[in-house]
């Protein structure tokens, strides 16, 4: 099932998606599936990013190949930072290249959106707690991440955090490949199985040190490719099987 949150009549709603068409849910999906009745052509909706989390959590180096890539030791337990709601941006939306940077890379990764509050979360019973995937794309000012020596202010610009289009609730992970297109030429692309740290494995982590709550969403990192993008760019992070999230690179007005 894809799950769609977008802006209609001036108003924030939940739909399910099947086909061109969304039809309204009473509530929202971490409430209930129960529909509304109403439906919308998807061409009549403005889509926005799919959930809006309380906090977003991040994963860094959690593909053996990126470690390598970058040249960092495989980690031994998950390594996170985070990126605020602020740097969210939907499906279509522009990336602003900030004027303080002079790199800017993509980073493709699934995302997981949690579906329930939760604490201390037992690894076997962690998939409940999960509503679904989405695409994801980790916009990172690379030279300001090299100066900070932390990863805040090159992690957490306006539009930094590009998300969606919808959320599949229905496909195993592990049998997924994210991709990154980028003006057509695919720079990235591996399995979720190579992942150091799974899905089910990161949330129940994360909840034994914050209470992870509806509608957040954990970022579980990027595989080998990482590279620049340059104003005018379009980036596509496809992940087949969950969606096609697209953007563009545009200059700070």
């Amino acid at each position: 099932m894809k799950l769609a949150r977008y802006l209609y009549d001036g108003h924030i709603r939940y739909g399910v998606v099947e086909g061109e068409t969304v039809y309204e849910l009473l509530l929202t999906p971490f409430s209930g599936l129960e529909r509304q009745g109403r439906s919308y052509g998807l061409d009549d909706v403005e889509l926005l990013p799919p959930a809006y989390p309380q906090k977003i959590i991040a994963v860094g180096l959690n593909y053996r190949d990126h470690a390598e890539e970058v040249g960092m030791p495989i980690p031994t337990e998950p390594m996170l930072f985070m990126k605020p709601p602020s740097s969210l941006l939907p499906h279509g939306g522009s990336i602003i290249y900030p004027s303080m940077s002079e790199r800017l890379d993509y980073e493709a990764e699934l995302a997981v959106v949690v579906k329930t509050q939760c604490h201390r979360v037992p690894p076997q019973e962690a998939p409940n707690h999960i509503l679904g995937y989405t695409c994801a794309n980790d916009v990172t000012a690379r030279d300001l991440q090299i100066k900070d020596g932390q990863w805040t202010r090159a992690k957490g610009f306006d539009t930094f955090c590009p998300l969606g289009p919808f959320i599949e609730t229905d496909v195993d992970p592990g049998e997924l490949v994210v991709e990154l297109h980028l003006n057509g030429e695919t720079r990235q692309s591996s399995a979720v199985s190579n992942l150091i740290f799974g899905p089910a494995e990161l949330l129940s982590f994360l909840s034994h040190i914050m209470t992870l709550y509806p509608g957040d969403v954990i970022i579980t990192g990027t595989p080998s490719g990482i590279g620049e993008l340059q104003v005018g760019d379009e980036v596509e992070v496809d992940i087949k099987g969950v969606g096609l999230l697209r953007n563009t690179v545009t200059s700070p007005t």
